[in-house]
């Protein structure tokens, strides 16, 4: 596995990162314990060096299963883990206040069995906190040696600008896939222009680009999907499309859709990396693989020239949601 540094932070991961989001949390039946930490394990053993966690997956649950798998490994990996909601509860609103930053990172400290947290993300901005005190607080988390990188999750340009004049902003993790570009138009320019890395969550548009999930697909009832309007039978018998692209394409690689997509994240800049999650050992092996696929100019232009005349259906979260990105 090649490595790539986030932005001008210095700090240097595996091309490929591996989202932990869904062994417990949003994606139907959690993983047994046992096997969660042997897949997070796995994922070490194919190259895997960067792990994303946080403190509302569970909540809390998911960073105690990372804390656990990685603990005999901790010097060789990087653990990023993310503050910001109330009680940990991504449901019940924002909460950036900065004793609550630092109660989230003495527990998280504890929950992964580590001295320091090597990446930490606002997960969400708060609307009711300054930006300026929730960089300021990390800025002196960072000092005292417990955080070692600052973050943010789904933050608009004004909030990153704001935050890295505080304290430099090493990464912004946000969605970013072939169905959900509009990171493209300001933030990916800012990151460029600050020297920011950038941490594409749901590389794989939540499942559907791997070509496994079609219209007649049925969802666990935990399943956050089915919330989602894009995952209406309509929008995804519609968005079909976009699936068969990556189909031809990956039928001339030797390679899957998955790999494809992913691909693509990674011949976007140097300083992107992805972090697919999966709960299947078969499916990490895919991912890890996308790093070896090759896509030409030629490659990206044919798959520019057919986005362009794609449009996805259906908004990427519901309102409610919706309503907490970009800031």
């Amino acid at each position: 596995m090649k490595t790539r540094q986030l932005g001008k932070s210095g700090l240097e991961v595996s091309a490929i990162g591996f989202g932990c989001m869904g062994l417990n949390f949003a994606y139907g039946p959690p993983l047994e314990k046992q096997s969660a930490i042997a897949l997070i394990r796995a994922a070490f053993e194919a190259g895997v060096t960067f792990f994303d966690t946080a403190e509302a997956y569970g909540p809390f649950t998911n960073e105690e299963i990372v804390g656990e798998a990685l603990a005999p490994i901790r010097d060789r990996v990087v653990i990023a883990t993310k503050f910001g909601f109330k009680g940990g509860d991504s449901t019940a609103g924002m909460d950036s206040r900065p004793e609550r930053i630092r109660e989230v990172a003495e527990a998280a400290l504890k929950r992964l069995k580590t001295d320091r947290i090597d990446l930490f993300y606002q997960h969400r901005v708060d609307p009711n906190v300054p930006m300026e005190d929730v960089a300021g607080t990390v800025r002196e988390l960072i000092r005292e040696g417990k955080v070692k990188h600052f973050g943010l999750s789904e933050a608009g340009v004004q909030s990153i600008r704001r935050a890295h004049a505080v304290q430099p902003v090493t990464a912004v993790q946000s969605e970013y896939s072939l169905w959900w570009r509009t990171p493209e138009a300001e933030v990916l320019p800012a990151c460029e222009e600050l020297g920011i890395g950038f941490v594409p969550f749901s590389p794989l548009g939540k499942g559907f680009l791997t070509g496994q999930i079609d219209d007649k697909t049925t969802f666990a009832k935990d399943d956050f999907r089915n919330i989602v309007p894009r995952f209406s039978p309509e929008n995804r018998k519609a968005n079909e499309v976009l699936v068969e692209l990556l189909g031809s394409i990956a039928a001339t690689k030797k390679s899957t859709r998955a790999q494809i997509a992913i691909a693509w994240l990674l011949a976007q800049k140097p300083w992107i990396v992805p972090i697919p999650g999966t709960t299947k050992l078969n499916r990490l092996k895919e991912n890890v693989g996308a790093a070896a696929v090759e896509l030409t100019t030629a490659d990206l232009s044919q798959i520019s020239d057919v986005l362009a005349k794609i449009t996805v259906q259906g908004d990427r979260y519901p309102a409610s949601l919706a309503a907490r990105a970009g800031r």
